[in-house]
């Protein structure tokens, strides 16, 4: 027998949602379809990575080749996020969603198939483009799935890349065996594609557009509806005060005020977005800059056999997906903007110590010390700039943020990764660390400054401010909640 649940407005969306104690049915399986999307961006951005040194040696790549083909899917998404964001601020969550997954299939399937440098990067832009629209949109419409109580668990699809780059590494040592060309980096490709392919299929047929999104847009029975997929059991009811709305609302009737690039420049979003920005931007630097290039920095580490250096790799990354595990637990018990601050000390403290010993790194230290980089990286900032901006901000602005600070990210990853292969060339490796090591420490100090946290806010930005429907008291303690945690 299914419950009837009334949603009167807003809040009794959001309550409902945080009163679920886990994610399962309906709601659960469109959250992993969720993350799934993100899994396949790494599947994208680590394919190349992880094949980086063969397709080199095939196509006969330069520093300045490695760096345009490196660099063309962030320069890609930096474009694409905040379009992402404005689309699904206006248009939905689901959408974007599909038109991503096409695009990641399309650019998978044009650089395993390409022949030049011209092919690879034309692919490369497609998937950066995927990439921006996917993440933009994802990050947010999980926010909105995720109870409260569970939303440090966001941080996991920063799990999920690492588990995409180990993949992607372990599929090439396996092509390795027999492969004898330089073309096995096209398998990891391949399968990526086979991945998105599979991917658009079940988003097209699970997907629910976000409940929360619909109600701060006023379509108050659709939103009624999606909950009814999303919350299989549970009948829920809209009242006809909200169905035919009067011409002029009542004060707890509000429309929720136009989404504007100008609304995050303004109290009391602009500190959010400082912070949020800085998160993204400095932890797209250094792991872009260092942790992407991996296979080819192993190949320092390790000599000259492919195929040790893989295995480095491949013990790096594993360090990276314990980081990642241990990351929504240093949130919870740390707050997010503590754990990024930390997490961004320890790597400019590990960098610091690998720049000064590169030329001399012992067996020990070149295993140790790119692994403590990518788990301190992982288990702080990697994944909290996302959780900072998609938790900070309303529905209807939601997008829109995760689009400005992932293209902030996407700039400081097409930064890392075009600079990253001519500056080692120019200055030598040690001192390209060592620079990375300063983007890192100007990254925690500006954590440290900036004071605020959504986990320590004591309000659900879905109900802040002027959004629809909201009670007057519950607004009123809203209001007092923002002031008190938001002085810049």
């Amino acid at each position: 027998m299914q419950t009837a649940v009334p949603l009167r407005g807003i809040d009794d969306v959001v309550a409902f949602i945080d009163s679920r104690p886990v994610l399962s049915g309906h709601a659960g399986l469109v959250w992993w379809l969720l993350l799934g999307g993100l899994f396949l961006e790494a599947l994208s951005h680590s394919a190349v990575s992880a094949g980086l040194a063969p397709m080199s040696r095939q196509l006969g790549l330069g520093p300045p080749e490695i760096g345009l083909l490196a660099s063309a899917a962030a320069l890609a998404s930096l474009l694409a996020h905040p379009l992402g964001g404005w689309l699904a601020d206006h248009w939905g969550r689901v959408r974007p969603l599909l038109l991503s997954k096409v695009l990641a299939l399309a650019g998978a399937v044009l650089v395993a198939c390409g022949q030049d440098v011209a092919d690879i990067v034309i692919g490369r832009i497609l998937t950066g483009l995927a990439f921006g629209l996917d993440f933009a949109v994802a990050i947010a419409m999980l926010a909105e799935l995720t109870p409260a109580r569970l939303r440090h668990r966001l941080n996991l699809w920063q799990a999920l890349w690492y588990l995409a780059v180990c993949g992607n590494l372990l599929l090439t040592l396996a092509a390795d065996q027999w492969v004898a060309d330089d073309s096995l980096w096209r398998y990891p490709v391949a399968a990526t594609a086979a991945a998105a392919l599979l991917l658009l299929n079940l988003q097209m047929l699970f997907l629910v557009e976000s409940p929360c999104w619909l109600a701060r847009q006023r379509r108050w029975q659709e939103a009624a509806d999606a909950m009814g997929q999303l919350y299989h059991g549970h009948r829920f009811t809209v009242p006809d005060a909200l169905l035919h709305q009067p011409v002029a609302p009542t004060p707890s009737l509000l429309p929720a005020p136009a989404p504007g690039l100008a609304r995050l420049m303004r109290r009391p979003y602009r500190l959010r977005m400082a912070l949020a920005a800085a998160v993204q931007a400095g932890q797209a630097v250094q792991y872009f800059a260092v942790g992407w290039y991996l296979p080819l920095l192993s190949l320092d580490l390790f000599g000259d056999d492919p195929r040790q250096a893989t295995w480095g790799t491949l013990l790096f990354n594993l360090a990276g997906l314990c980081g990642a595990l241990l990351a929504p637990s240093l949130a919870r018990r740390l707050g997010l903007r503590q754990a990024c601050a930390w997490g961004f000390g320890a790597t400019c403290l590990v960098l610091l110590v690998l720049a000064g010993s590169w030329p001399l790194v012992g067996n020990w230290q070149a295993l140790l010390l790119p692994a403590l980089f990518l788990l301190c990286h992982a288990a702080g900032p990697g994944g909290n700039g996302k959780s900072l901006s998609t938790l900070s901000f309303p529905s209807e602005l939601r997008g829109r943020a995760n689009g400005v600070t992932g293209a902030l990210g996407s700039g400081g990853a097409a930064l890392g990764l075009f600079s990253f292969p001519l500056l080692q060339a120019w200055l030598g490796t040690a001192h390209c660390l060592l620079l990375v090591a300063m983007v890192a420490l100007m990254a925690c100090l500006t954590c440290w400054r900036l004071r605020w946290d959504p986990q320590r806010a004591g309000f659900h930005p879905d109900l802040e401010g002027a959004g629809p429907h909201v009670s007057a008291s519950v607004a009123h303690g809203i209001a007092t909640d923002r002031r008190r945690h938001e002085r810049p």
